[in-house]
């Protein structure tokens, strides 16, 4: 492969990646995830210093706030 094609390749990439806008669906599904694994680690550490107690509960209360922040934040 000489460089010429790697520069091709590049821009065609570059092309296509810009103008995709992407499946909202998996947007959504990462915000979940991430937002739970956080809101768990979260409440854990409070747990652990122990300010809340750990529990269903309170990782689900912080995931839901930790979604709706992020959904507003990222769909304004």
């Amino acid at each position: 492969m000489s460089d010429g094609d790697t520069e091709r390749d590049d821009d065609g990439f570059e092309a296509g990646v810009s103008s995709s806008q992407g499946d909202p669906r998996v947007l959504i599904a990462m915000n979940v995830v991430l937002s739970t694994l956080f809101a768990w680690s979260i409440v854990w550490g409070l747990s652990f210093i122990g300010a809340v107690e750990f529990g269903l509960i309170n990782v689900a209360t912080a995931a839901i706030l930790l979604f709706a922040m992020t959904y507003l934040v990222t769909m304004s």
